[in-house]
């Protein structure tokens, strides 16, 4: 860990350059500090993303490379077509996000634990009440049963995390973020690292040095304000 920079609680204090996260673990950069709205803005502009376990000090990462979807590239299968049009499920925008992010949280039969510790969730709910985080949604009647939460900055939309209780709620609450994704201009989807779930929809691995210049030709401005449509 000597080559890992140690950040402060001053949330002032910089990330190093990406090009330093180590390869194994691929992607750690830094470790340490607090998740203020500050410091969580200003890592997610540099391609950096907190990931941690509930009695480690908040872990930075930038792995390279990284999974992106861009929204023209969306595939949706012939199954899931049927799904969206048969299954009865509703999508909303940001009228769930706390309920979102604590069921992003539940411990899952894969996994042991939860990365999603209670800084995060009070981190993000921070963002999302700023106009900077949210949450797409999938309703069957008044339950909710799927979803997904985010960062949004500029023209990128930094992709956190998903659950689903029904089979497809989550994949049907990802297409209508692209859907959303291409009505306000937003050029890529952020899905950090690979997974055949996401692969699935048509994400795909990119070199890091790529995604960060995507970042500074997007990022900004940033546009806060609420999804939820009236």
């Amino acid at each position: 860990m000597a080559s890992i920079a140690w950040l402060s609680d001053d949330d002032g204090t910089g990330f190093p350059p990406v090009n330093r996260a180590l390869a194994e673990p691929d992607g750690l950069l830094a470790v340490g500090g607090t998740l203020s709205p500050r410091r969580l803005i200003n890592a997610y502009e540099q391609g950096v993303f907190p990931w941690y376990a509930e009695g480690q000090p908040v872990l930075w990462w930038s792995p390279d490379p990284r999974a992106v979807l861009f929204p023209a590239e969306l595939h949706v299968s012939r199954s899931l077509r049927k799904r969206m049009r048969n299954a009865g499920f509703e999508t909303r925008l940001d009228t769930a996000f706390a309920e979102v992010i604590r069921c992003c949280a539940e411990p899952r039969p894969t996994a042991d634990g939860t990365w999603l510790t209670a800084d995060m969730i009070d981190a993000y709910s921070e963002l999302h009440r700023r106009g900077l985080a949210h949450s797409v949604e999938s309703w069957r009647g008044a339950e909710l049963v799927g979803g997904l939460y985010g960062v949004r900055l500029g023209r990128v939309f930094f992709g956190e995390s998903m659950f689903s209780r029904e089979t497809d709620a989550s994949k049907i609450a990802l297409v209508r973020l692209i859907d959303e994704a291409r009505a306000r201009g937003i050029v890529v989807i952020d899905c950090q690292i690979a997974s055949p779930h996401l692969q699935s929809l048509g994400s795909r691995s990119i070199p890091r040095a790529e995604f960060i210049a995507l970042l500074a030709q997007h990022c900004r401005p940033h546009q806060p304000g609420s999804w939820r449509h009236p």
